[in-house]
């Protein structure tokens, strides 16, 4: 029986995805098999040596000790996507609220509380003040076209905006999934310049930190509205405070206000929102416990974040697991024990990313103990087993 460790609180809908007759799930449990987490810092935690997986139900792992995993051959899952729609729609509402003013005009209509019958009155003298122009027609430009992005870019043709979007790195998934009518941008600096609206779906990395800065408010459009849902450091906020200054941004929106943020005129903070809906808490909860299903049960890598995806039909009686550091001639070295022990492989499937590889092996008969103990004693095998 598979043993699974809660941090968290994890959605029950997502536990009840684990099968009562080969899984138990607590939050004290001893020596886990895997553990499920959502926020809950795991930097400081002893890792038991029988863990084989975590799987965070969400996108990001900052709370997660990715090298130390990595190095045992533990494998650490997320599960991008699953809160993809929660994000659109408050993407989608940052697209309005940037534009008509509104959060600004509730503020102002609840400071009038306690004039009585002048209210109405003072409601259509002053409405003027919070103005602001439709999208419709609009230019609206989408930086990163993953699971989040595509869905704004699809959403905002429906809403008749004219939508062109930027990512060189997007995935043939991604790709399917996003309407014709997206237009694709040249270059970064071509959508910023032509985009009267801009909306973040970058991650954030060595290359991204800081990539919406001086240099790229000088390009845009006079009165432009900024949407980040993403990650906040991908906006130098020194540099953007001098953009809303100058008229440069009408408006910046974020998910990930900080203290020099929220005193900023001309932002909107929202108390990092986007998941924040039982739906998207259900759809990480289920993602994760079917990654670990897949994982324990089968041997399979699916939304892995320290090792590849690696995924193959079992084609034989037994199948043999590996994580390896990602060396020349290691497999030589594995698929010779195999060999001299006249043991046939019947499918195989090496997969890197990095400094760490994982193998599956599926083998014709049985394997003993003392064959594993050989592999494992390889001094680049990180991790073995055999289900």
């Amino acid at each position: 029986m598979f043993k699974i460790q809660k941090l968290d609180k994890i959605s029950p809908s997502g536990l009840a995805r684990f099968p009562a007759d080969l899984y138990e799930h607590a939050a004290d449990i001893a020596n886990p098999d895997a553990i499920l987490v959502r926020s809950a810092d795991m930097h400081t935690l002893d890792l038991p040596p029988s863990l084989l997986a975590i799987a965070r139900a969400g996108a990001g792992v900052n709370n997660i000790p990715l090298e130390k995993c990595s190095q045992r051959g533990i494998v650490v899952f997320n599960t991008p996507g699953a809160n993809a729609n929660a994000v659109k729609e408050l993407v989608i509402m940052a697209l309005l609220i940037a534009s008509r003013r509104v959060s600004e005009g509730i503020i102002w209509a609840k400071s009038l509380a306690g004039k009585g019958e002048e209210v109405p009155l003072l409601i259509e003298k002053d409405k003027s003040k919070f103005i602001g122009p439709e999208i419709l027609g609009k230019k609206l430009g989408v930086i990163g076209l993953g699971a989040v992005g595509q869905l704004v870019a699809n959403d905002a043709l429906s809403l008749g905006m004219d939508v062109s979007g930027y990512d060189p790195y997007i995935s043939v998934e991604a790709a399917w999934g996003l309407s014709r009518s997206v237009r694709r941008a040249i270059s970064l600096d071509t959508l910023i310049s032509e985009s009267d609206y801009i909306t973040l779906h970058a991650p954030l990395n060595d290359m991204t930190k800081g990539m919406i800065n001086r240099d790229k408010f000088a390009l845009m459009k006079h009165g432009v509205r900024i949407m980040n849902f993403a990650r906040g450091g991908l906006v130098n906020n020194r540099d953007l405070k001098q953009a809303i200054a100058s008229g440069t941004v009408a408006c910046y929106v974020t998910d990930f206000p900080d203290d020099e943020l929220i005193q900023m005129d001309g932002v909107i903070p929202i108390p990092h929102l986007g998941a924040s809906t039982p739906e998207s808490e259900e759809n990480c909860a289920r993602m994760a416990v079917d990654q670990l299903r897949e994982f324990l049960e089968r041997g399979n890598l699916v939304h892995s974040v320290n090792f590849a995806d690696c995924f193959m039909a079992q084609t034989a009686s037994k199948r043999i697991l590996i994580a390896n550091k990602n060396i020349p001639a290691v497999i030589g070295q594995i698929t010779k024990i195999l060999a001299d022990k006249k043991i046939n492989i019947a499918d195989m499937l090496n997969k890197s990313r990095g400094e760490y590889a994982y193998n599956i092996i599926d083998i014709d008969g049985d394997i003993d103990e003392n064959i594993i103990k050989q592999i494992r004693s390889i001094k680049e095998i990180l991790m073995v087993r055999v289900i």
